[in-house]
């Protein structure tokens, strides 16, 4: 008897050993490695790489709080760039589903209220007139939130313009649509609340050329010339590798062109 109970113990390490990854990644020091793995790759913007692993984590700890802030950032990252609309759909569906299981964890924090405004923005510009206008307006609460639990978050900053911007610009239909579901709360939005922002948050993350694009944008409509030119040429300056990096520093580079013509 002793003798089986050894060899069953000897066969069960055996299995272990050879077990994928996932199936031990519940353990802490398994996860961790993971989680360490995948932010590398994100880093190194293999996105769907690391949302695969990522994904691997919450299969295994389904509660895991930087996992599902992270997949759903990395849900609207990727869905953003698919041209299919019900492939994007799904995307932004999914980084809503993990944003809110953030959420439930931890309502208190920068991460989950930024992927929550994140994702809900994401979903807005695929939904219908009214349902974009919901989902827009219920992004101001959670971008404060995520602010108020860190003011240097410079994502949250970031959106915070661009809702100032969107806001600020509706069209006629949109703005009575919004007064009379939402209160109007488009009305304290102006385009230089939305430059204030997006400069905060270049202040906090200096290399993001989406920011700088996002900035001139608004200079633009704010007919500055002078400030869109001297961003355009600050976004142009900066180190781009990424296809999505190098989209948005050939845009600058039209832009400032046609304002030197």
């Amino acid at each position: 008897m002793k003798r089986q109970l050894q060899v069953w113990m000897f066969l069960l390490m055996l299995g272990l050993a050879g077990a994928p990854v996932c199936v031990i990644a519940g353990s802490g020091a398994g996860t961790e490695q993971l989680l360490k793995k995948a932010e590398e790759l994100m880093l190194n913007y293999r996105d769907s790489e690391a949302l695969a692993m990522y994904e691997e984590v919450l299969q295994a700890a389904p509660d895991n709080y930087t996992a599902l802030c992270k997949a759903s950032l990395l849900n609207c990252r990727i869905g953003e760039r698919v041209t299919d609309d019900g492939t994007k759909i799904a995307f932004y569906v999914k980084a809503k589903e993990y944003a809110s299981r953030a959420y439930e964890l931890n309502p208190n924090d920068s991460e989950a209220n930024y992927a929550m405004a994140l994702s809900l923005g994401a979903m807005a510009m695929v939904s219908g007139p009214k349902q974009r206008l919901a989902g827009i307006n219920q992004m101001k609460s959670f971008l404060d939130a995520a602010l108020a639990s860190n003011n240097k978050h410079a994502g949250a900053w970031h959106l915070l313009g661009r809702w100032y911007f969107k806001m600020a610009n509706l069209n006629f239909a949109e703005s009575a649509a919004s007064k009379m579901f939402f209160g109007g709360v488009c009305g304290e939005a102006t385009n230089e609340e939305a430059a204030t922002a997006i400069q905060t948050a270049i202040k906090y993350n200096p290399m993001n050329i989406q920011y700088y694009y996002d900035l001139a944008a608004v200079y633009k409509e704010m007919k500055s010339t002078d400030d869109c030119t001297a961003t355009l040429e600050q976004a142009i300056a900066l180190q781009v590798t990424t296809r999505d990096e190098l989209e948005l520093a050939r845009r600058c580079k039209i832009m400032l062109q046609q304002y030197k013509k």
